[in-house]
């Protein structure tokens, strides 16, 4: 039976928590809501990951195979590629890959099936969370219609209804950063934006759970564009400070010392240091993200 949830219930211990995508960046998730006392279920459809999981063996490097053993002893983490069993699941949160297709466009492929799978199942109270790396207007555009499309609602804020929605839909950009000692999940603070005030204090509640800070912004679009930035000011500046360390190699100078010298200046500047390549699979991709949406709003043709 459906249970009638309200924003204040994810802020609730031992709630059923999917997560869809059991990469690097939706296993670490799960196995942090593990961790917090949460039973949390992996959702893939690569079904070695799955068995993988079960087994308690882990496929990625900086996630120790200890790790998930403890949480599956404990039956706090397990992992299934029948996506039926999303019907049972109080927050859903959507970790899956947004690639670009053969023109460098948008490939939301794996989105929209997984939002598709979402809607088979989805019952009234549910939480549904994009954390996939995309374009402004994507949770409110792409993710929002598919789930509505089985009679349940969950109206923008801007359309002023009057009951509270059937169901909750945020967005949360993924702040991952494998093999980083110095932060990791928990240390980072989550940026949330909701497609409704309702929706938004629902992903608070349970974020809030397992980060240091939660940060709430205005709108889906707002969280969308926070990670576009924070991802295309690294490509823009990894690139700049790469090209500058050709130009010093070629002029006989040293690119570190110069940047070090910069550092040393306490306002106005960051410093990035020269490597292999942009890498990765966010910062060389995101650009194209943004500058595809932005052709919507006639501004790639703004430079004159």
């Amino acid at each position: 039976m459906a249970i009638d949830r309200r924003p204040e219930f994810f802020k609730g211990a031992r709630l059923r928590v999917g997560i869809v995508g059991c990469g690097y960046v939706g296993l670490p998730l799960g196995l942090r809501f593990a961790e917090v006392g949460h039973r949390v279920t992996g959702f893939d459809l690569d079904q070695n990951k799955v068995d993988a999981l079960n087994r308690g063996h882990s496929y990625i490097g900086h996630v120790p195979t200890v790790k998930i053993q403890q949480y599956v002893r404990s039956r706090h983490f397990s992992a299934t590629s029948d996506f039926g069993e999303l019907a049972s699941m109080d927050a859903i949160l959507i970790c899956v890959p947004t690639p670009l297709d053969e023109h460098h466009e948008p490939d939301l492929q794996y989105v929209e099936q997984t939002a598709r799978a979402v809607a088979a199942t989805l019952t009234r109270g549910q939480l549904v969370v994009l954390e996939s790396t995309t374009y402004p207007g994507t949770t409110q555009e792409l993710v929002l219609p598919i789930l509505t499309e089985a009679g349940l609602h969950c109206p923008p804020d801007s359309e002023g209804s009057e009951k509270g929605p059937d169901f909750f839909l945020a967005y949360s950009p993924e702040r991952e950063d494998p093999g980083n000692k110095n932060f990791g999940l928990a240390q980072i603070p989550k940026v949330v934006g909701g497609v409704n005030a309702a929706s938004s204090r629902a992903a608070q509640a349970l974020y809030g759970q397992i980060v240091s800070r939660v940060v709430a912004v205005s709108s889906t679009r707002a969280a969308e564009m926070t990670k576009l930035l924070e991802n295309i000011f690294r490509c823009v500046n990894i690139a700049l400070v790469n090209e500058l360390k050709l130009l010093c190699q070629k002029m006989g100078m040293d690119v570190w010392e110069v940047i070090d010298a910069a550092a040393t200046k306490p306002f106005g500047f960051m410093p990035f240091y020269p490597g292999p390549g942009l890498g990765g699979h966010c910062i060389p991709v995101d650009p194209f993200y943004l500058s595809w949406k932005a052709r919507e709003y006639d501004f790639a043709n703004r430079r004159r």
